[in-house]
């Protein structure tokens, strides 16, 4: 008989990115699932900013879901995650500050499968600072590309449709697309590109 506790006894780190609407969630939830079917105890954890579909749980979207602990602070994912915990699932790690690299690496060398999902580049074409270092440490990263909703071709910026300069403005379709690199405009507004519609 297999000791369940010992399964995952060697930690890693997995990083799913690319730009918004390319399927991150969407992959994560589903490698979380397959964990949960091989009776592998899993946490997720997600920022505490993202309410776009639901405060308990990481949604794609397609709306898939599981459930999730909001954080506000990388550091608190560390107080939350048991010692029998077998994979640990961050989802929108673009969020959260470079605390978020030193509590990948501690549990991975705690033995945990921690597979973390973000934006790799913000909506200037900027990367994410410490998803570039997430990447850096982990042993497996898969970037994932959409689809540009201008001319079809594969896509892997994130256009915002709205006017500010925050980076950070949490939305889905109704502030962002997913664009290539030719249609990809981070100076473009919402009244410039309703002027050439």
């Amino acid at each position: 008989m297999i000791n369940v506790s010992n399964i995952n006894n060697k930690g890693s780190i997995e990083v799913i990115c690319g730009s918004m609407f390319s399927g991150k969630t969407q992959e994560l939830i589903r490698r979380l699932k397959l964990c949960i079917i091989a009776k592998q105890k899993v946490q997720i954890f997600n920022s505490y900013l993202d309410t776009r579909y639901a405060k308990e749980h990481i949604v794609s979207h397609d709306k898939s879901m599981l459930k999730a602990t909001g954080v506000k602070k990388a550091s608190e994912i560390l107080k939350k995650v048991q010692d029998d915990t077998h994979v640990v699932g961050i989802d929108e790690a673009h969020f959260f500050d470079d605390d978020i690299i030193d509590v990948a690496n501690r549990l991975a060398d705690d033995g945990k499968r921690v597979i973390i999902a973000g934006l790799d580049m913000d909506w200037r074409g900027k990367p994410f600072i410490n998803m570039a270092k997430l990447m850096a440490i982990s042993e497996y990263v898969t970037k994932n590309l959409a689809i540009c909703m201008v001319c079809g071709n594969p896509a892997h910026y994130t256009q915002k449709l709205v006017e500010g300069k925050d980076r950070i403005v949490v939305g889905a379709s109704d502030k962002y697309e997913a664009r290539c690199r030719r249609c990809f405009n981070p100076e473009l507004s919402v009244a410039s590109e309703k002027s050439k519609k």
